[in-house]
């Protein structure tokens, strides 16, 4: 990917300088607004997904998967349940980084409806992430500056979470048939590196109990030190920009609360029963839910609201969610955007209207 391709990082490229502008705040003042944690979670989860991927596990537990399965639409039920599942744990763009090459490696075994697939997988993380403080990057942020425990947080979600996962899971059977897995002729499994695949699975566990413990950063550098000494070629195949885009979001949104006119219209905007919830779903769908959850999260104590609103935003529009600009990069097909829309826009509106009628009891 180069930088010309990535609109969205350009976008935020062009926006920076008049921010800065705009904002009181000094040069000096910009790596406080970033959330380092986050950013090294996200970065040492994607090498050590990378290595499963690269290892040639994910190929041999796509096959594995194959033999259990007999339909297209049983297939999307356990690929959208396992994005959820993943994405609950590891969050929901690593949860892609897994369940998105799993998928491609299906491909290479049957006949699939891999785009439409990738939507659905797309939809399930955005929904399963919900559940969880370090499901997506906006709970992880929201769940550090709301100050709730771990289990008060999930319960929180609970609700909400729920029940987009059940509307995905309803809309199974609408897009894909009851048709059988036609079996195509088996290519050869991906070469299977042990080292590597044992690596990353070791990595995995330790790497997440250093991020709950406040060692999301000296984690991340253990992990790449390491891949980079003994597993160097994994590392050129890591997006590295998309820790650009998320530094940028937290630089530029960080910017734009400074700013006093902007500061007026959103405080004033804030009052008033469920306004955080439909300003998080809306703002989303202009800026993405990651930079919605921190720009509100200046404005309102109201966590519960803002943290429904921003995840229920990473439906509708693209942009609402990286997690659906990853997922649409990793399978690059003509048409696919608009096909996405076709069914996220839908379950945006109804996952806002279920989520606006539970926090009104």
């Amino acid at each position: 990917m180069t930088f010309s391709r990535d609109w969205l990082l350009l976008a935020l490229l062009a926006l920076f300088p008049f921010l800065l502008w705009l904002a009181p705040a000094g040069l000096g003042a910009l790596p406080g607004l970033v959330d380092w944690k986050t950013v090294s979670a996200l970065a040492g989860l994607m090498v050590l997904s990378r290595g499963l991927e690269v290892s040639g596990m994910i190929d041999r537990v796509g096959r594995a998967v194959l033999t259990q399965l007999h339909s297209i639409r049983w297939l999307a039920v356990a690929l959208v349940l396992l994005a959820a599942v993943l994405s609950a744990i590891v969050t929901n763009d690593v949860a892609l980084f897994v369940t998105v090459p799993l998928t491609l490696g299906l491909a290479r075994m049957v006949t699939l409806p891999v785009g439409r697939l990738v939507i659905f997988q797309a939809l399930a993380v955005n929904a399963g992430s919900a559940l969880s403080p370090v499901g997506n990057p906006q709970n992880l942020f929201l769940w550090q500056v709301s100050g709730m425990g771990f289990v008060e947080f999930t319960l929180t979600m609970l609700p909400i979470s729920g029940a987009m996962l059940v509307l995905v899971l309803a809309l199974v059977p609408v897009g894909f048939g009851k048709a059988t897995l036609a079996l195509a002729d088996m290519k050869s499994p991906l070469p299977l590196n042990r080292d590597l695949m044992g690596a990353s699975l070791v990595a995995y566990p330790l790497f997440l109990w250093a991020v709950n413990a406040g060692f999301a950063m000296v984690g991340a550098a253990v992990i790449i030190g390491v891949f980079a000494v003994i597993f160097r070629k994994i590392l050129r195949g890591v997006d590295w920009t998309l820790l650009l885009v998320f530094i940028l979001m937290f630089v530029n949104m960080g910017l734009a609360g400074q700013i006093p006119m902007i500061e007026t219209q959103v405080s004033a905007l804030l009052h008033g029963p469920g306004s955080a919830f439909a300003l998080g779903a809306g703002l989303s769908q202009v800026i993405s839910n990651v930079p919605a959850a921190i720009f509100l999260a200046a404005f309102t104590d109201e966590w519960r609201a803002l943290a429904w609103g921003v995840n229920v935003g990473g439906f509708g529009l693209a942009i609402g969610s990286l997690a659906n600009l990853i997922a649409l990069r990793l399978y690059r097909q003509p048409g696919l955007w608009v096909q996405f829309h076709l069914w996220s826009l839908p379950v945006f509106g109804i996952s806002f209207a279920v989520g606006a009628a539970l926090l009104a009891i």
